[in-house]
């Protein structure tokens, strides 16, 4: 929303983009800090840890803010918290199921912001379980499109490593596999010479609902104000666009 005409001058529309750099930081420390706490701090041993660092360099995080999250979760260095991850369930505009993902040292403070922030976006909470049904955890690669990467060649690349589907996205390939089968389909990309945005862990739905112009807007709002907590690290949602309707929002 920096364009936006209430934000036209450089000055806000510069606040804006670092307070969000400045939350995606915090979120990108997060991840790194839980994937050296679980697997180590040497990135070769600990795929969670090399993608988790990469996705921190794409966002132009300073190596020395990575280094010492390594180091705070692999307990070489003190003032690691004891992030937990913790879902909640419920339901945006026009039925559309949400999934989202917290990594929080407080429970009780987590639980209290992102239901404020649901019901007042026009959503409910959920009983878990309640729409975790409709969502399976999937390894999703997004690869770069070029002049010479085609979507044959990232067949080619990713279908012995376990690839389920390739996706043509415009810009970028999305390749879906298997949660156990991320590592696998990003090196296997590696190896062809085949750069990619990013390789994490998501849930995908089994099932979409489409949404008008009016539904799109108010959903979008919905995952926007969960999207600024600073727990939450991921939100899902089971909706579809199409293609006129996002136009039509501009």
């Amino acid at each position: 929303m920096s364009g936006h005409s209430k934000w036209a001058t450089t000055k806000h529309k510069k606040a804006i983009i670092d307070g969000r750099r400045a939350k995606s930081f915090v979120k990108l420390v997060k991840a790194i800090e839980v994937a050296a706490r679980s697997g180590g701090a040497d990135m070769v041993g600990n795929p969670t840890l090399f993608d988790a660092v990469a996705k921190a360099k794409k966002n132009s995080m300073p190596s020395d803010n990575i280094e010492r999250a390594i180091k705070r979760g692999a307990g070489l260095e003190s003032g690691g918290a004891d992030w937990q991850t913790i879902m909640y369930e419920g339901y945006g505009p026009g039925g559309v199921a949400i999934l989202i993902e917290c990594l929080s040292d407080n429970r009780n403070r987590a639980a209290s912001e992102v239901r404020v922030a649901v019901t007042r976006n026009g959503g409910t909470m959920g009983d878990p379980g309640s729409v975790a049904y409709l969502f399976s955890r999937k390894g999703v690669v997004l690869a770069n499109k070029t002049s010479t990467v085609n979507e044959e060649k990232i067949l080619e690349a990713v279908l012995e490593a376990g690839a389920e589907e390739v996706n043509d996205l415009g810009d970028s390939f999305e390749i879906v596999s298997e949660a156990s089968d991320l590592v696998a389909v990003r090196t296997a990309l590696q190896s062809a010479g085949i750069e990619y945005e990013s390789a994490e862990s998501s849930f995908l739905p089994s099932m979409s609902i489409p949404l008008d112009a009016e539904q799109a807007t108010k959903v979008f709002s919905l995952i926007e104000a969960i999207e600024e907590l600073d727990d939450v690290q991921n939100v899902y949602g089971n909706f579809d666009i199409s293609d006129e309707v996002m136009a039509s929002l501009g």
